[in-house]
């Protein structure tokens, strides 16, 4: 036995009952599952759905839900029609979140549910998320965080558990590949779904298209740099058939936080 996965059995067990707010993620994924051990049919796996979700996580959300035999529901959800958000400050994910709690919270109610939990683990304190001011604000529970979950910690008791999602490659809405201060909009957020889904098509794992108006910025994990170059008119083109006029490679490839470094650059020159 795992001392850190019985001490995350036994702070869920004591929740008594809880709605998960589950995308499909890893770290989601890992509570939902350790919560239908515990707490049977009194936890529920919650998923909001809007533009800023891709249409393949959406999916496997349900997916992974019907196969842990959890109780699970989808909820659509309207963060992208609300101008605050829409106009894409750097706390654009409080409102994503405000609206996402907002949603669980009444779940909760209907369902008579004690509490709504999340998937933050300890690794995510330190970047740039305004999403876990609301987190605060609305009271939800984060057991990974309360038991000291890293992500590496995530992923080995995930695997423990036979979770075919233990080695999933990070995942974000979105509106996270859409520089501060340009407007999200249903458009761009399908032109950003399109294209990744054909650059996994392709086989790329690891994937990210950032938004800078008719030009892709096309991220792919550092392993995967050397194939997706001598994939490149593969990749203009799927770039292209998703409405973007060019298409670039970072150099860099993908790393986590990357949308977040413009802010860290304004901070630091200030």
């Amino acid at each position: 036995m795992d001392p850190q996965l019985e001490r995350l059995r036994g702070a869920i067990r004591a929740l008594g009952s809880a709605v998960v707010c589950f995308s499909g993620g890893v770290d989601s994924a890992f509570v939902l599952a350790v919560a239908k051990e515990v707490l049977g049919d009194r936890c529920l796996g919650l998923t909001t759905v809007s533009p800023s979700l891709p249409e393949s996580e959406r999916q496997g959300a349900e997916a992974l839900a019907r196969a842990l035999g959890a109780r699970h529901r989808t909820v659509d959800s309207r963060e992208v029609e609300d101008p605050r958000y829409a106009a894409n400050p750097v706390n654009r994910c409080y409102y994503c979140k405000s609206e996402l709690y907002t949603i669980a919270a009444r779940v909760a109610l209907e369902e008579g549910m004690a509490c709504v939990c999340n998937g933050t683990n300890v690794d995510d304190l330190g970047d740039h998320r305004p999403g876990l001011d609301a987190a605060r604000e609305a009271e939800v529970r984060s057991p990974l965080v309360e038991c000291g979950f890293t992500k590496a910690d995530v992923r080995r008791c995930a695997k423990l558990l036979g979770l075919p999602v233990w080695d999933k490659p990070a995942a974000a809405c979105l509106s996270s590949r859409i520089p501060y201060g340009t407007h999200v909009t249903p458009s761009r957020l399908s032109m950003i779904d399109r294209a990744e889904g054909a650059l996994r098509a392709l086989g790329l794992r690891q994937v990210r298209v950032r938004y800078h108006s008719d030009l892709a910025r096309v991220e792919v994990g550092p392993e995967e740099l050397e194939r997706a170059f001598g994939l490149r008119r593969d990749i203009a083109r799927a770039c292209r058939e998703a409405g973007f006029a060019y298409a670039t490679l970072d150099l860099e490839g993908y790393r986590m936080g990357s949308h977040n470094e413009v802010v860290r650059l304004k901070v630091l020159s200030a």
